[in-house]
């Protein structure tokens, strides 16, 4: 009887290291599958056509057919995008013609012999022209930004070589409203990682918003040097925004009541944001009523 026990004994030992050692090999290879697997997925194949219907993994099938499904989506993310591509270049394409066109019988009603009520009617077709090139413009960038269309290349750049240039560009305009532009640059020029392009039309869009609201003095440009950041300051001598409604100022299309009065389609600090953010830095307003606005841009420098 006790022969019997001890040969059971052992028969069920031996099976039991013989299950251990198979579930072992069983489990290292749904690993190895599986690893392989997301191997594949990194390099961008989330296409696997078949599986091992043998296999007794209930995670590796679930993992392919995951794969697979996310593939698909990809899949439906490029054509998406490759419809709203072709969309924007089209509205952008069938628009140009028709505002250019507009812009220049504005201007040449404008040489002609007109009365005063005629003036004023040729003077608001000429804005309003402007205030529509400028809105498609700007909803094209940014559709083109947020879609993936279009990506920033930041690279290692002078600050100071970037903010002389938009102050130079933005001058012109300045000027017709008799303000300043000037700039207040540190002696040792200061670096950051951004792209030049885009960044320029971040600090186009906040420099036009200052001229737009500040009807005398006018806007200086200047550099802040921190440890991590670079930070381009923006401050005008305008109407200012009470502390409530600053959060509103970066909305889309988002205007306030005390700005009613001025041309402008609550979009350009929108975009300046967006820009700023997809370089890694970050934006920040000071201002109060009466007392005008600073507009601080961080840019990262590595």
């Amino acid at each position: 009887m006790n022969d019997i026990v001890l040969y059971i004994g052992i028969a069920a030992a031996v099976l039991g290291v013989g299950f251990f050692i198979w579930s072992r090999i069983s489990t290292k290879k749904t690993l190895d599958r599986v690893e392989e697997l997301i191997d594949k997925a990194i390099e961008g194949d989330t296409f696997q056509e078949s599986f091992s219907e043998e296999r007794t993994s209930r995670l590796e099938t679930k993992l392919t057919e995951y794969l697979r499904a996310s593939g698909v989506s990809a899949l439906n993310v490029k054509n998406e995008r490759d419809k709203i591509k072709t969309l924007i270049a089209d509205i952008s394409h069938q628009t140009k013609t028709p505002i250019a066109n507009l812009v220049l019988h504005g201007e040449l009603l404008k040489e002609s012999d007109l009365n005063p009520e005629q003036e004023e009617c040729v003077d608001a077709l000429l804005r309003e022209s402007d205030k529509l090139r400028f809105l498609i413009d700007a909803l094209v960038k940014l559709s083109r930004l947020e879609n993936g269309i279009l990506s920033l290349t930041p690279a290692k750049e002078s600050v100071s070589s970037i903010v002389t240039e938009v102050a130079s560009e933005m001058r012109g305009k300045a000027d017709k409203k008799g303000l300043y532009i000037k700039t207040d640059l540190p002696e040792e020029d200061v670096k950051a990682s951004f792209d030049r392009k885009w960044t320029t039309e971040a600090l186009i869009n906040i420099v036009d918003n200052a001229v737009k609201y500040t009807q005398s003095g006018g806007i200086t440009l200047g550099i802040k040097n921190y440890e991590m950041f670079a930070c381009i300051t923006v401050k005008d001598t305008g109407i200012g925004i009470a502390e409530e409604d600053i959060p509103k100022i970066f909305g889309r299309f988002n205007r306030l009541e005390s700005s009613r009065n001025e041309e402008g389609v609550g979009i350009g600090l929108y975009l300046a944001r967006e820009i700023v953010k997809l370089e890694g830095g970050y934006m920040k307003v000071s201002s109060k009523p009466g007392e005008g606005s600073e507009f601080a841009v961080f840019l990262k420098k590595e």
